[in-house]
């Protein structure tokens, strides 16, 4: 169950001021320890009474990473459909992919955060109507096709993708809702959710994912063929202050042997990939953390047979 298991980290967002260069030699370090992928959020600004904070745009940052890195896949968790004309967001998908050898992955979604959408803006309004439309020209560009729609929201007029990408990257929705479920499950390759949907806890993470099946199995698709991706949230420093711990959510923390049993049973619930979400995110954190996902991944006592 686990020795497939896929394992990546979420650089830092807004948790604190990070310049280039620190993100720069996180992400090789995470390429040098094992992780699987790193992930940036998508986002232009959070507001409220006490602060005040954005984050880099994630377009030029993963740019820049897929040609500073040699193994780790690289993705945004998740890109926001809405911040981008829809042909535009394929064609940045598809250079992304081309830059790193084919190590893109273009988790998207619809957006949620209303205050960004508002401050530069864009129509918060009808955002899954939106949203389908939109994803509907992203799929079929990044499938090589002509695309002409002339939709609600979006207008192309035989859009194509030049030059020809080497492939399509792969697909991940991040989302529950419903709606966006069933526009996007009959296609994606992945299926992601946040740490606080599932309390960090692998049974009710199960319970997700089992609804999940439902979805896919509706939209005419065998389950396993959409990878369950979960974010998970690690405290390595009760005394960290980046990242509160919600109510209801159980970190995984302690020791390697601590953190790799927590991964092993997010595996045994379904996860086919963990996202780590890590408190405090540094250099350090993702160097620690190089034993426990090596620990996670191998076979459990007793389970080789000759």
């Amino acid at each position: 169950m686990t020795t497939g298991l896929r394992i990546g980290v979420q650089l830092p967002e807004v948790e604190r001021r990070v310049r280039w260069p620190e993100v720069l030699s996180m992400a090789r370090a995470a390429d040098e320890v094992g992780f699987d992928s790193v992930w940036l959020g998508d986002h232009l600004l959070y507001r409220d009474d006490r602060r005040e904070v954005g984050p880099w745009d994630v377009w030029t940052q993963m740019a820049a990473l897929a040609a500073s890195t040699t193994r780790v896949r690289i993705g945004p968790l998740v890109a926001c459909a809405a911040f981008h004309p829809p042909g535009l967001l394929a064609r940045m998908a598809a250079s992304i992919d081309e830059v790193s050898g084919g190590r893109f992955t273009l988790g998207i979604g619809a957006g949620w955060n209303e205050t960004e959408f508002r401050a530069f803006g864009v129509p918060f309004d009808h955002r899954a109507a939106r949203f389908e439309e939109a994803f509907g020209i992203i799929r079929r560009l990044l499938d090589g096709e002509h695309v002409s729609v002339r939709g609600r929201f979006h207008t192309v007029e035989d859009a194509v993708l030049l030059p020809v990408p080497e492939r399509r990257p792969p697909l991940m929705i991040g989302s529950t809702g419903a709606r966006v479920l069933r526009a996007t499950l009959p296609h994606v390759d992945a299926w992601n959710t946040w740490f606080d949907a599932f309390g960090n806890r692998p049974e009710r993470f199960a319970e997700l994912s089992s609804w999940i099946d439902g979805l896919v199995e509706d939209a005419g698709r065998a389950p396993g063929e959409v990878l369950r991706s979960a974010c998970a949230l690690v405290v390595l420093d009760r005394a960290s202050t980046e990242r509160a711990v919600p109510d209801g959510v159980v970190p995984l923390e302690g020791g390697p042997d601590d953190i790799a049993g927590g991964l092993r049973a997010l595996a045994a619930a379904g996860a086919g990939e963990i996202i780590l979400v890590v408190a405090p995110i540094t250099e350090r954190s993702i160097r620690d953390l190089g034993e426990a996902i090596e620990i996670a991944r191998r076979e459990p006592d007793g389970a080789r047979r000759t």
